[in-house]
């Protein structure tokens, strides 16, 4: 470990809230046979963890962030993660995103649970893939691997954002019989953003799948439609 890597751990650590790193593990499934298994917590809020990220960000180099990305604590990895997102958002050079996207994507392994994946994978993946092929997230989508699927339907949010629903709506409808309740969250959550920007395409959609999708999948993507059609969806009678 180098001297900054340690001093970012201590940093953490100094941060750290014995309540949280009681009650983290409960939070995130770190049970045997859990989505988070074996995982391990410090305590630590992520404001605290973002000014920490914040500091280091623009000196810290790729080697010491892999060395802090094989942290066993979750709040070290998605600190460093975080550290990512900021040296992407301030280069300038296409060379130097795409090292950072590599980078990224070297190390899915470490990037494994729901709240690492949605803080990273837009502003990095979404943001670089906005106008450039897209035949990775459909790899990723079928690839059998929670994580990398997650990482699929989520960078799609950058481009929902941006007003780009077609390959959003194509993800979602390959994962939209995923047998893992953080996919039905994940594609749920994707379909009511569809939504926002444009709420006919999100209904043609439903219309389309909702009596064949997971129930939490339906629910989290109608969440803000007006009551009676709410019901008429939970109730198949659209």
């Amino acid at each position: 470990m180098s001297e900054l890597t340690e001093q970012i751990i201590a940093k953490l650590q100094d941060k750290a809230i014995p309540e949280k790193a009681t009650f983290f593990p409960k939070f995130f499934k770190t049970g045997p046979g859990e989505y988070g298994e074996g995982d391990q917590f410090l305590g630590v809020m992520v404001p605290e963890q973002r000014k920490v990220a914040k500091m280091v960000a623009k000196e810290i180099s790729f080697d010491e962030i892999h060395q802090l990305l094989q942290n066993p604590y979750h709040e070290v990895r998605l600190c460093s993660l975080f550290m990512l997102v900021y040296k992407y958002q301030k280069s300038t050079k296409e060379e130097q995103q795409k090292e950072i996207v590599d980078f990224y994507l070297n190390h899915i392994e470490f990037i494994n649970n729901w709240d690492l994946v949605d803080t990273t994978c837009h502003p990095i993946l979404g943001h670089y893939f906005f106008e450039r092929d897209k035949d990775l997230f459909y790899d990723l989508a079928q690839s059998g691997h929670l994580w990398k699927q997650r990482i699929s339907m989520i960078s799609s949010l950058y481009w929902i954002k941006k007003g780009e629903l077609n390959d959003a709506l194509a993800l979602a409808e390959i994962l939209k019989d995923h047998p893992h309740d953080l996919m039905h969250k994940a594609v749920g959550w994707m379909l009511r953003e569809i939504g926002k920007m444009d709420y006919e395409v999100e209904v043609e959609f439903l219309k389309k799948y909702y009596l064949e999708m997971p129930r939490t999948m339906l629910r989290y993507a109608i969440e803000k439609f007006r009551e009676e059609l709410r019901q008429d969806f939970l109730k198949n009678r659209v």
